[in-house]
């Protein structure tokens, strides 16, 4: 089994907090992919101080090489305990997904992990070891394809606590609530932001504590490519055109003279789609044997807006509004977000002769480049093939 993941991960900080006391890391190794979340007793800066310490150590030893079991233990006799509260300072839970479909794990004072599978809420068999005295639950599996997981704070399993709710929301409500998104979606980052603007409305929009949701969904790979600009030698469009469609998964041209190259390539006419014009993006088009054609610049430009959107977590009802609308630059957006774990990027380095030749090339390199640090932040991999 040859599996990826789509993670997503959002978080509300305590009212009148300006830094959350809740932290995230995606660390991505040879062989798996990893999300860590680690939740600081208390909020504010002390709160963010020891989340931020407790999940850059176990990133930083893994991506050094380090088993999880060496760094759980490291954690965990690192970790001084609060003597007042009788807890840890921090908490937390590591999910680890390997490529070949093996999966681990394991939480220490977080909220027990939500797993769907087979559109099913399923009870984790969780292990149970002391380690320094305290208890860690963990859990080896084998991966089936479409399983979601959903990693927690302890802020979600109180939203609306002594508001809305008596005791607070609950993680088995929560589990409820979640099972439900999946309904209407299957995208790790819509249930992320579903499931994280329960918790405020719960909260009544003033959370009583640092809250996040991290959702991670196995996926099959998905390699997206994008054809954009014609070659510098001419005598290459072919060459281009071959390596491009030898490629697996979803085909994407953007620009106008690198729609026709395709569509001489294909032996397809390039059919303007007039009545999905938009304002401030361009028509797209269709080519027979391309998942999507759009203009170059400007739409490119439009989408890469909606993906900093996205890497800056302003994800809202409004963001995946505006990522439905039906325009090339929402569709290449949504694409990069909703469907590809891996971008290859056919450059062509020719000048259009229409503009100024040294800045027609500088943009669209400066775009390439812009495009590519933006879908590495999202957790993709990118490759740039030059013609």
């Amino acid at each position: 089994m040859d599996v990826s993941v789509e993670v997503s991960y959002k978080s509300l900080n305590k009212f009148h907090e300006e830094l959350c006391g809740d932290k995230v890391e995606i660390i991505k190794t040879a062989d798996s992919d990893i999300a860590i979340l680690a939740d600081g007793m208390g909020s504010g800066v002390k709160a963010n101080i020891l989340a931020t310490l407790t999940s850059k150590i176990l990133g930083t030893m893994f991506q050094n090489g380090a088993s999880i079991e060496d760094a759980v233990e490291t954690i965990v006799k690192t970790l001084p305990i609060c003597q007042v509260r009788k807890v840890a300072y921090a908490t937390f839970s590591i999910l680890q997904i390997f490529h070949n479909g093996e999966g681990y794990l394991v939480e220490f004072d977080n909220p027990e992990c939500v797993l769907i599978r087979d559109k099913k809420l399923m009870d984790i068999p969780f292990t149970h070891r002391e380690l320094e005295g305290k208890d860690i639950r963990e859990w080896r599996f084998r991966v089936q394809m479409g399983d979601c997981f959903v990693l927690m704070s302890d802020g979600v399993v109180y939203a609306g606590a002594g508001e809305i709710l008596n005791l607070g929301w609950t993680r088995d409500s929560m589990a409820e609530y979640a099972l439900k998104c999946m309904k209407t979606t299957t995208s790790a980052s819509r249930l992320t932001a579903m499931l994280s603007k329960a918790c405020d409305d719960l909260y009544l929009q003033k959370p009583g504590d640092d809250t996040t949701v991290c959702v991670t969904r196995v996926i099959p790979r998905r390699l997206v490519s994008i054809f954009t600009g014609p070659p510098e030698d001419p005598d290459d469009d072919r060459k281009l055109m071959e390596q491009f469609m030898s490629e697996a998964g979803c085909k994407v041209v953007c620009g106008g003279t690198s729609a026709n190259i395709a569509a001489k390539y294909l032996d397809k006419p390039v059919v303007t789609q007039i009545q999905n014009t938009s304002s401030d993006v361009p028509p797209m088009a269709e080519i027979e044997g391309m998942d999507l054609v759009t203009e170059g610049i400007i739409t490119m430009n439009k989408a890469l807006k909606l993906l900093r959107q996205y890497v800056r977590d302003e994800v809202d009802v409004d963001f995946f509004l505006a990522l439905d609308e039906d325009n090339g630059a929402a569709r290449l957006a949504k694409i990069l977000i909703e469907e590809c774990t891996e971008l290859k990027l056919f450059v062509g380095k020719a000048v259009n002769q229409a503009y100024d030749a040294t800045m027609d090339l500088d943009l669209r390199m400066n775009l390439i480049g812009q495009l590519k640090s933006v879908v590495e932040q999202m957790g993709h991999r990118v490759e740039i093939i030059y013609f």
